[in-house]
Parts: C-alpha cells; structure tokens; sequence
C-alpha cells in the first residue's frame, strides 16, 4: 500500500497496526495536523531527520513544539478542521508522482480514536475530499480501511474478510463478491457486517460510496 503522494496524520489514535505503520514508513512527504507532529516525533524521531523525508505541519500552530515550529504552516482560517486545512495545502503545493494517475493520492492515519463526534466527521470527509476535491483518499486505522469510490469498482479482498458499503447518494448498488448482495442502502448500519468471499469484490452503482475493509479475517 505504499503508493501514496503524500500521507497526512491527524491528531487522534496514532496506529499501531503494521499495515498503516509501513504507509507511514514508506512516505516521502509526511504532512501533520498541527498538535499530531507530537505524537509523530514521539513514535518516529529518528526517521523524522531523514533528507529523503519532506515533512511539513499544517494548522493554527498553538500546539506545535518549539523545535519543530519551523516546519509549520500556519493556517488560521476556523472554516474547515486542520484535517481539511492539510489536504487543501497538498493540493496546491504537492505534486502527483504518477503522471498516468488522474488524482492526488493521499494516505490519512490518526484520524480516528479519539471523540466519536470527530471520527465520524473525519471519515465523512474523505468522501468530501473525493468528491469535491478529487482527491484519492483512503483512511487507514487499526482495525482496516476507508476507500471512497463511485460507480463500477473492483477492489481487492480475500475470503472471510470483513466488509462494510456506506451509501453517498446511489439509487443502485449491487456487488459480486460478497456473502450478502449489496442495494441502496438508506441507512449507514444496513451496508455493515458483510464479508468477502473470495480475491476480489466488485461493487456496481450509480453514484459515491465509502467501503470499509479490515485488515485480517474476523474469526
């Protein structure tokens, strides 16, 4: 999974899980939320010195440490959250290492854990990104991870893994793939607790949608 332009961390439960650990490793731009540069340099140190890692801090500045004030970018505009403030910088300062690639890819860690209040409305941004910003988000945390999609998309998948779809707007949804077939959801609990079946799963709509996928199969 280390495929990102750049991998934002925000200022909830620094991961722990291997998966979004080695996201983080493998990064060449590091962009942190303001106060999270605390929990990064507590869990990184030594690799935050590395010349082959550019790494900046997007927020208000109020919790950022003294040695690392240098590094800030100070944004003080209270319209959207430090998470948004840090993706709207990427986009304008960061280009995309893949030029066969239509959007910037932004790998999120940290973004939840915290307030339940700021998890959900971290994860409801990620389609917001993708959607009004075009950008190609995935949201990683210790359990698995958020993808935003729309329309027609494969993803990759294997037996037993669990499976949650989120309905952003689509009046069609079907899958392949799945032990339960996929349709509109209209609530966000009805799309949860569903599980891969094979390699590969495949979802079919008309509209966005979020999809949630863990990291190992749940016994």
């Amino acid at each position: 999974m280390n495929y990102f332009d750049i991998v934002i961390v925000a200022n909830g439960t620094f991961p722990t899980h291997p998966v979004p650990l080695a996201v983080l490793q493998g990064a060449r731009h590091i962009v942190a939320c303001d106060g999270a540069i605390a929990q990064l340099a507590a869990h990184v140190q030594g690799d935050l010195q590395s010349p082959t890692l550019h790494l900046t801090i997007v927020g208000d500045g109020d919790s950022v440490p003294a040695e690392y004030r240098h590094l800030l970018i100070k944004v003080e505009e209270q319209e959207d959250n430090d998470l948004t403030k840090a993706t709207r910088y990427c986009l304008g300062n960061y280009p995309k290492t893949n030029t066969q690639h239509p959007a910037l890819r932004i790998a999120y860690l940290g973004c939840t854990g915290a307030r339940e209040d700021h998890t959900l409305g971290n994860i409801s941004l990620l389609m917001r990104y993708y959607r009004e910003m075009g950008v190609e988000g995935c949201m990683f945390t210790d359990n698995g991870f958020f993808t935003p999609a729309r329309g027609n998309r494969t993803f990759n998948s294997f037996p037993g893994q669990q499976v949650s779809i989120f309905n952003f707007g689509c009046t069609q949804l079907t899958s392949e793939g799945l032990k339960w077939d996929s349709y509109a959801y209209r609530e966000w609990w009805q799309g949860t607790l569903n599980e891969a079946v094979g390699n590969s799963l495949t979802l079919y709509a008309d509209s966005y949608y979020l999809v949630f996928q863990t990291y190992e199969k749940i016994r």
